[in-house]
This record gives structure tokens, sequence and C-alpha cells, in this order.
């Protein structure tokens, strides 16, 4: 099978690991300081790699800017928002529907702002997808007393949200060209510059050094932050950023799976049957469809 075929699922499956990864996370660092040393370490691996592979870095400033652009948008902006967030007060649930609603964001600003054109089967599968994880996550936010949740941070969550919507955008228009792998060493370099100020402000830089710290960093690291996002690079530049954007869909579910193997947690029935609806509209998003009929 090829890369076309396979990045997907790969994809789907390593980012999903990154909920598990934040629970952990929480235990041995403050959010945001572990986000930076996460972006820190990811950032030196992969110029690393770049070095020892002779990869051709972006030429001209003008390259180099738009890369950390985006990094600032797709990882500093986005995740620093989102895990924030959650440690604020915002539960799983609702930011699992804040989460649906980046891939409807993506489509509808695709066809306004790089002209991508999104037949009737892609439509109906981005609103298939976004009830699916409708589905599966509402019964737990129903058990929430709302009173308790901060409206700012809800305000924080939909904002990045926006921000991966903006971040994906802006790589599909001005990355086309120049190697992923140069193009993601600086796109930590964005993220560092957004997440060290943030995490200088906002929090006491908690970190609890150890094997569980290292442990969870590693994976983050080479699991998440180069293997799942080389592939979204990869997905973003091979193909419409509407159907990377569907992928998004799979992670709530997934990740509900691999939270009730490692931690125990129970899988609702609401979540198997909203996880089948989400499945069908990435197939309905993602499948080779006869634009002229679309």
């Amino acid at each position: 099978m090829t890369l076309d075929r396979l990045a997907p699922a790969i994809f789907v499956l390593l980012w999903s690991t990154g909920w598990v990864a934040a629970k952990y996370a929480t235990l041995f660092a403050d959010p945001l300081t572990f986000l930076a040393l996460r972006y820190a370490v990811a950032a030196i691996l992969f110029y690393a790699i770049c070095r020892v592979t002779g990869v051709s870095w972006p030429k001209g400033r003008t390259a180099i800017f738009h890369a950390i652009v985006s990094g600032m948008f797709l990882h500093g902006l986005y995740l620093g928002m989102l895990w924030w967030a959650i440690g604020q007060g915002v539960p799983a649930s609702l930011s699992g529907i804040i989460a649906g609603l980046q891939p409807l964001m993506t489509g509808i600003a695709a066809a306004v702002v790089i002209g991508e054109r999104l037949g009737m089967s892609q439509r109906l599968g981005l609103l298939l997808g976004f009830i699916g994880i409708a589905i599966a996550v509402v019964p737990n936010l129903l058990t929430v007393d709302a009173g308790a949740i901060p409206v700012y941070a809800v305000v924080v969550n939909v904002l990045g949200m926006a921000c991966v919507t903006a971040g994906t955008l802006y790589q599909k228009r001005f990355l086309k060209d120049g190697d992923l792998r140069a193009v993601a060493a600086l796109q930590y370099v964005g993220a560092l510059i957004v997440t060290v100020p943030a995490a200088l402000m906002l929090e006491n830089l908690r970190v609890v050094w150890g094997f569980g710290l290292f442990a969870t960093l590693a994976w983050s690291v080479l699991g998440i932050s180069m293997g799942a996002i080389a592939l979204l690079l990869y997905l973003i530049r091979r193909g419409d950023v509407s159907k990377a954007a569907s992928l998004i869909y799979l992670v709530p579910p997934l990740a509900a799976i691999e939270a009730a193997i490692i931690f125990g947690e129970r899988l609702s029935l609401p979540m198997i049957v909203g996880t089948v609806i989400a499945v069908l509209g990435v197939y309905l998003t993602n499948r080779k469809v006869d634009r002229r009929r679309g």
C-alpha cells in the first residue's frame, strides 16, 4: 500500500494518543511548560535530522517567515489554548464538541480563502462527522455542571480551533514547496515563540523530573510532534485541506477507546454509534468523486 493510503490512518492513530499523553503530562508538568519542552526537543531533533540528511532549508526570508508563522498557529496557539482551557476546567466532552467545529470551519474557510470546492458528498460528510462527534460526547456533557465551566476558558478553546484552521489554510497557501522536515523545524521555532512567553506569564513552570516525564515527553515528541505532524503536513500538501481536517472527527472516539483500554474508562452506546457515524462522514469527505458532478 502507498503512503497516500496509509498516511490518514496512521495520522489519526498517532494524533489520538495526544489526549492520553496530555492526561499523563499534567502529572509531571504544567500544561504550557510541558508543551514548551516538547516543542524545544522536537525543533532540535528536526534540525539535527536536516543537518545529517543535508536537507535544503527554505530559500529567502519570506519562506522562513511563512514556516514560523504557520507553526505559531498550528502548534503554539492551537495546542497552547486547548491545553490551557482544559486545565482551566473545560470538560473533555465539551472540548470534543468544539474540536468537531474545526473541520467545518476549515471546509467553509477553504472555499473562501483558497478556492477549494467541496462536492455534495464532501459537504454531507463534514456534517455527518460533526453529528457523530455530538452523539458520542453530548451524553457526557449533560452530566457536567454548566455553571462550573469558565466562559473565558470556553472562548479560548474555540479560538484555539480557529487558530488551527487558520494555520492549516496558511500552510496550504504559502508552504507549497520546500522539504517538510525543514518546515517542521521552523514551525516548532514559531511554536516556542508563542508558548514560552505564555508559560512564563501564566504558570509556575512546574516540572517533576523523572522517568514518567521523560517517557511521556518521548512519546509526545517522537509519536505526535514528529510522526503525526509530519503526516499532517504531508496530507495538507498532497490533498484538499478539508479532507485532512475531516480526519479530526475520528480522534475523540479513538481517544475514548484508548482511554478505555489504558484507564479503564467505560465505552457508552452513544460513543459507539457516534463513532460509526463519524467514520461514515470521514469516508464521504475523503472518497474520490467527480467534481463536475459534486
